[in-house]
Order: structure tokens, then C-alpha cells, then sequence
């Protein structure tokens, strides 16, 4: 039938007709054409469909939100709901972890183009009088030039002949050390522990001894991130609870702990960083339901909530003593600068974003001129960012496509070959990249050095590998390693007078590194034996 009715069809058209076959002839043909067109169309979409399913799925697994179980069906596997991958609020996968074995890549020749053309150069050679500072030279070398070279350290003597950094004082707790903090005027030192403890430590006239300790309240698995108030009288601390427990401060003479309500729509709530203005007014926090929260001290209340990030956001500063700009990091690998002045809540835009993490940003850090900042991410890296330079539209669709692909997690596996790219993503806008330490585990934090007695010359974090890395800012060379610490490092805090850093890591050792001169040290000295000597690992 129907081979007949086409033939009928072809010789009434090609007999008497022309007119009418060659419309219906255009006709079919245009038909014939749409057919194949919409097939191709939907050959597309359903191609699309299948890459954006991918990446979704992916970019679900990667940020811990879903996981995959056996299961029944054809596959096999079922996906399950999971809980936020920046500070996970349980313990059980911890034992095995091989963070320690894990040898970061290292940057042998960093490339320096960037930050040789940019004001922060210049900012830290003129901070530190650092002409002779030229070559490459071992950090206490470094420390000590700086030391001799700084106008407001120029009384120190210029007769020291050896350096060495050994660690002067170690206390040990049962579970891991999660955060630690020297206040502004370096007095006190915070410690909190994953057993439920906040201490405080007396660090005046150069010493180290613990004042008191307080129980921590309504802790959900660890307490994740602690602060001082500038005047040091209150700190805060924040730990993942129930929605209507949200972040603590502590007053540190009353030992008065209160809780401060920022109204969050999760039951399941973290804030995961936290921040206090430079008038002790305000806390600022990021957590893992993507928004910025500002709560007013003096209000008792919340008085900004910015739907700010895709993902969690693990990372919060202030950006000077104004108080007006912030600075906030997230899972989603951005860096987002925020103005209050014009910032809305119904609808938050940041005056601009800074691209090029290929992975979540763990922690930032403000230099405190509302001009540069540096972020620590799990793609095993720290940028230096100048916020004059934000990132365009190219730079944040490489940075989330680079995020979609990432489908291994740091809180147990090993960083991955493929992860471990060092050719910048398009639209990359960093001054400068750091390579040389581990993130893995948990949300590992970086900072600069101190303004006083180092002029900002170093970058210093923790370490996966149990070590503390210090980086000069302007070589982009890791400049010491101190290994000391049987598990991973979180946390470092340099005195903001004094040459010493402590190191918080998760062997439950809390640590007093301390750089000293051979003539000030007697090697015979009857010292008590449990004070621990540090290693500082050779750089060449």
C-alpha cells in the first residue's frame, strides 16, 4: 500500500500538475527537514541533559551533600543524603587517614611575574628595609635580617651568629587540638579541643601558662573555629548544634557564656568561621547554608543575613578597622568581597569575586589594608589576591567547572594526580600562587606574618603532613618547615610581638615554637625533658 500510493502520488504530480507537485513536493521535503531537525535537537538536549546530570551528580558527590551505598537495581549503588564535607560533625572516618604520608608538590621556580609588578612588593621591601634581603636564604636568616633591618627593631643586636627554632613549650590533650589564637595585644593564647574545653593561656612576660578552662556548651562533635573580641575580655566560639543553639562568646573574667541567635533557617547548623570587628560590636560568621551572618553585641540580635555562596562558606574576615568591607570563602571556590554600604538583603551582590581555586577555600586571611587578602584551598594551594583585580564572568564559569570536576573527598582520600593542575584557570586574577603544604582532613588555615616584627614578609599554615610551612610572600619559596606534630596541623598563630608561633594539630599537641640565637641558648642546660625539641627541615 504504501509503495502504490507513492507511486500514485509521483505520476499525478508528474503528469498534469507542476504547480501543485512542486508545493507538495517543498512541502514534504520541509517536513522530512523539521523531523530531522527536531531528532538532532533532541539527540543534543538529551546530551546536554546527560553532561549537566553529570556534573550535578558529581558536584553533589564532591561537596559530600549525597553518597553513594550499595544498593538494590540494576546498578547496584542508591544515593543517600550526607552532611557538609568542610568540617564533618563526626569522627568515624578519621582512623586511617594518610594525610601525613601525603608529599605536597612544591613549586621549585614560582612564577613571580605578578607580584613583582604589584604594590604589595613594594609595601613589604619598604616595611622591612629588605634591599639586602636579595637570593634565596634559610628563614632564620631571613627572620633575623628583617629583625636587624626594621626601623622599629633597629636596637636589636646585629651580633647573632646561629639561629635556630626549637619548640620551648608543648602541652598535650586526650583528642585532637582543633583551633588556636594569640589575642591582639599576644597576652592570652585560646586553645579549643574536641574534648569540649576552652583554654586560656597566660602568654604576658614571655610566658605560657594555662589560666583556666572552660567548658565549652552544647557542642556538636568539635568546637570548629574560636576568636577574641580586640579589647581580649570576651571570645567566641562556634561548633555545629541544633538551629537554636547557635555560637557562643565566653567573657573571660565572669567566665559568663551566653549564646548569640542568628535565626537560621537549618536544623542542622554550623558556622564554621567567625570574625569580630575592630570595635568588638559585631560577629561575623559563614556557614554551611551558604550564608553571611553579621549579629550586633550591643542589639543582642542579627542584623544582616546575605544568601552569599553555592556552598558552604568556610571562610570569613573583616578587611580593615572600618568594619564596611568583608571578605568571605566557600566550597565553591570563591573569594567574594562584599560592601556593606551598598549591600542589600533581599538582594546581596558582592562588588566583586576572585576566581581561580580549583577547589573549596578552607580559610582567609586579610592583610588588613582592605587591598590584599589570601585564601587556602583544598586544590593544594594559598593565593594572594588583590581585590583592585577582580576576577571576570570567564574566570568564575573556569572556577566552577574546575569545582564540578573535582570528585574525590580531602576528609580521607589522597589528593589525586589529575587535582594537582598548576597551570592557572582562564580568568585567573591571584598575584600569586603557594604551593608546598597539605589540605586534607579538615579546614586547614593560613595567615600572614605579623606587622611588627616581620613587616608581612611570610605566609605561614598548617600542614596535612603534621608540619608548619612558612612561605616568603614575594619568592613564593617555602622558606622553613617545622615538623614536630604526628598529624595534621589546623591551626597557627604567630605573636603579634614576639618571634614564636604556636601550632594546634590533631596528635592533641598544642606547641611554642620559638626562633632564638646560639648565644642566648646553652646547649648543656639542665632544661626539663619534656620540653621537645623542633626540627627545622632544610629548604634549598
Amino acid at each position: 500500500m504504501g509503495s502504490q500510493s507513492s507511486s500514485g502520488m509521483s505520476g499525478r504530480g508528474s503528469s498534469g500538475n507542476p504547480d501543485q507537485s512542486e508545493p507538495e513536493s517543498n512541502q514534504n521535503s520541509t517536513q522530512r527537514g523539521r523531523r530531522q531537525s527536531d531528532r538532532q535537537t533532541e539527540r543534543v538536549t538529551a546530551s546536554e541533559e546527560d553532561v549537566d546530570l553529570a556534573q550535578v551528580l558529581a558536584y553533589l558527590l564532591r561537596r559530600g551533600q549525597v553518597r553513594l551505598v550499595h544498593g538494590s537495581g540494576a546498578t547496584g549503588l542508591q544515593l543517600v543524603q550526607s552532611v557538609s564535607d568542610s568540617d564533618e560533625d563526626s569522627d568515624g572516618a578519621w582512623e586511617g587517614r594518610l594525610g601525613h604520608r601525603y608529599d605536597p608538590p612544591v613549586d621549585s621556580h614560582p612564577d613571580t611575574q605578578d607580584v613583582d609588578r604589584s604594590e604589595i612588593r613594594t609595601q613589604i621591601l619598604l616595611a622591612t628595609a629588605s634591599s639586602n634581603l636579595k637570593g634565596r636564604h634559610s628563614f632564620t636568616h631571613m627572620l633575623a635580617q628583617v629583625k636587624k633591618l626594621n626601623i622599629i627593631h633597629h636596637i636589636t643586636s646585629v651580633l647573632r651568629r646561629t639561629h635556630t627554632i626549637s619548640v620551648s613549650f608543648s602541652d598535650t590533650y586526650q583528642q585532637k587540638a582543633f583551633c588556636g589564637v594569640y589575642s591582639d595585644d599576644g597576652n592570652l593564647f585560646l586553645s579549643a579541643c574536641q574534648d569540649q574545653n576552652i583554654r586560656l593561656y597566660d602568654t604576658s612576660r614571655g610566658g605560657f601558662m594555662l589560666k583556666r578552662t572552660v567548658k565549652a556548651r552544647d557542642v556538636g562533635w568539635s568546637v570548629l573555629d574560636v576568636c577574641f573580641t580586640p579589647d581580649s575580655r570576651s571570645v567566641l566560639y562556634s561548633s555545629w548544634s541544633d538551629y537554636s543553639k547557635t555560637p557562643t562568646y565566653i567573657h573571660c573574667q565572669s567566665l559568663l557564656s551566653l549564646f548569640f541567635s542568628l535565626s537560621p533557617e537549618e536544623r542542622r547548623f554550623c558556622v564554621f568561621s567567625l570574625a569580630a570587628s575592630t570595635d568588638g560590636k559585631e560577629i561575623l560568621g559563614g556557614a554551611n547554608d551558604g550564608c553571611l551572618y553579621v549579629f550586633d553585641r550591643e542589639q543582642n540580635k542579627r542584623t544582616l543575613k546575605i544568601d552569599a555562596h553555592e556552598d558552604d562558606v568556610n571562610a570569613v574576615a573583616f578587611a580593615d578597622s572600618s568594619s564596611q568591607l568583608l571578605f568571605s570563602g566557600s566550597d565553591d571556590a570563591l573569594c567574594k568581597v562584599w560592601d556593606r554600604r551598598t549591600l542589600r538583603e533581599d538582594r546581596p551582590q558582592p562588588v566583586g569575586h576572585l576566581a581561580g581555586h580549583r577547589d573549596g577555600i578552607t580559610f582567609i586571611h586579610s592583610k588588613g589594608d582592605a587591598r590584599y587578602l589570601i585564601s587556602n584551598s583544598k586544590d593544594q594551594t594559598i593565593k594572594l589576591w588583590d581585590v583592585r583585580k577582580f576576577s571576570p564572568k570567564e574566570g568564575l564559569a573556569a572556577s566552577r567547572l574546575a569545582v564540578t570536576q573535582q570528585n574525590w573527598d580531602y576528609r580521607w582520600q589522597q589528593v589525586p594526580q589529575r587535582a594537582l593542575k598548576r597551570h592557572k584557570l582562564t580568568g585567573d586574577t591571584s598575584v600569586m600562587t603557594y604551593r608546598g603544604h597539605g589540605v586534607l582532613h579538615t579546614l586547614i588555615r593560613c595567615r600572614f606574618s605579623p606587622e611588627f616584627s616581620t613587616g608581612q614578609r611570610f605566609i605561614y599554615t598548617g600542614c596535612s603532613t603534621g608540619k608548619i610551612i612558612i612561605y616568603d610572600v614575594l619568592t613564593g619559596c617555602v622558606v622553613s618547615k617545622l615538623a614536630g606534630h604526628d598529624a595534621c596541623v589546623r591551626d597557627v598563630s604567630w605573636h603579634p610581638f614576639q618571634d614564636n608561633i604556636i601550632s594546634s594539630s590533631w596528635d592533641g599537641a598544642v606547641r611554642l615554637w620559638e626562633h632564638r640565637q646560639s648565644h642566648l641558648l646553652d646547649e648543656e642546660s639542665d632544661r626539663p625533658r619534656e620540653w621537645i625539641r623542633g626540627i627545622e627541615e632544610k629548604t634549598e
